[in-house]
């Protein structure tokens, strides 16, 4: 027999949720100005086209992986910017969990792109080391020279933010390796200039190349994972299924599934189920479940089934993915 207690730990409103995180975003993450971080994106996209330009002009692999990388930091802030404003949004009949997922969306085009990008950068490398081709070293420099300034200035718009949020932090040090990977195009274009080394050139291109397909091959499993509902990484699930049963009044649970709505927000259903004697306390049961899974778990969207004991076997003929039942 089943209780009628089909209960969800998300009564409070979307953005009240957003305020509970287990990262600290939330209210500091809205007290952050939009109108810097979207000044950032415009820049940083701007040096992107100039880049472009240039690395075609003055020949310049480097030039164009250098701009690459930009191109990923630069639509890394522009999902950053899209996201939040997207989820300030509240949720609706058709998307219940609100709009959360935006950012992954937006992360998964972004890199998927990025490593076309990556690929092709190395194939051009390789080819600049069998046939060199000459640079306009001048122009290549200048175009570097040119990105550390903005580099430096995004890096300004960014540095106050980065105290008060984990986002804009990451992208300030992001920042910082754009402006080590500008750096080193502008030392190979006194190298090329002085000492005529074109091959620095692809060399230059494929540690750059390579560090972008390292952050492709760091950042899309996470994408992919948290849009396949996967469970939260790190989150040890047989611990979590023994804390659980070991409330008093809970003998067993079962069909247990967790998984993350973006990043900060981790969510799960389960069957727990509870001997007839505690009929009387089933609402008491269900907040200590709930408090010890946002506690001990960070999961503060729960939706808890409360089941009565029918037999410590039930649980094992009927589900297959049965985790924990009475001894």
């Amino acid at each position: 027999m089943t209780a009628n207690c089909h209960t969800h730990g998300d009564a409070e409103s979307a953005p009240a949720r957003a305020g509970h995180s287990h990262l600290p975003r939330g209210e500091e993450v809205a007290a952050v100005s939009d109108g810097r971080l979207l000044w950032a994106v415009v820049l940083n996209q701007l040096l992107t086209v100039v880049e472009v330009a240039a690395g075609v002009l003055s020949g310049s692999v480097a030039l164009l992986s250098d701009a690459a990388h930009n191109f990923n930091d630069a639509n890394a802030l522009l999902i950053a910017y899209v996201a939040r404003r997207v989820s300030r949004r509240r949720s609706n009949a058709r998307y219940t969990f609100g709009y959360r997922r935006a950012e992954m969306i937006g992360a998964m085009i972004n890199l998927t792109l990025l490593a076309v990008i990556g690929g092709y950068l190395v194939y051009e490398a390789v080819w600049r080391f069998i046939e060199p081709e000459p640079i306009l070293s001048s122009l290549m420099a200048g175009a570097s020279v040119l990105a550390l300034g903005v580099d430096a200035g995004t890096a300004l718009l960014l540095w106050s933010m980065s105290h008060g949020s984990l986002n804009v932090r990451a992208a300030f040090v992001h920042n910082l390796v754009d402006a080590l990977g500008s750096l080193a195009v502008l030392i190979g274009a006194g190298a090329i200039h002085w000492l005529g080394w074109l091959w620095i050139d692809a060399a230059l291109t494929l540690l750059i190349a390579a560090y972008i397909l390292w952050q492709v091959r760091q950042m899309l499993p996470m994408a992919i994972h948290v849009l396949m509902e996967g469970a939260p990484s790190g989150l040890d699930l047989d611990l979590l299924v023994d804390r659980v049963a070991a409330l008093d009044g809970v003998v067993g649970v079962h069909h247990v599934h967790v998984w993350e709505l973006d990043e900060q927000h981790r969510a799960l259903e389960a069957h727990v189920v509870v001997p007839h004697s505690h009929a009387a306390d089933l609402e008491e049961i269900k907040r200590r479940v709930k408090a010890r899974l946002a506690e001990e778990f960070a999961i503060r969207h729960s939706t808890v089934e409360l089941e009565f004991d029918v037999g410590a076997n039930r649980c094992g003929e009927l589900h297959h993915d049965c985790h924990r039942s009475a001894p």
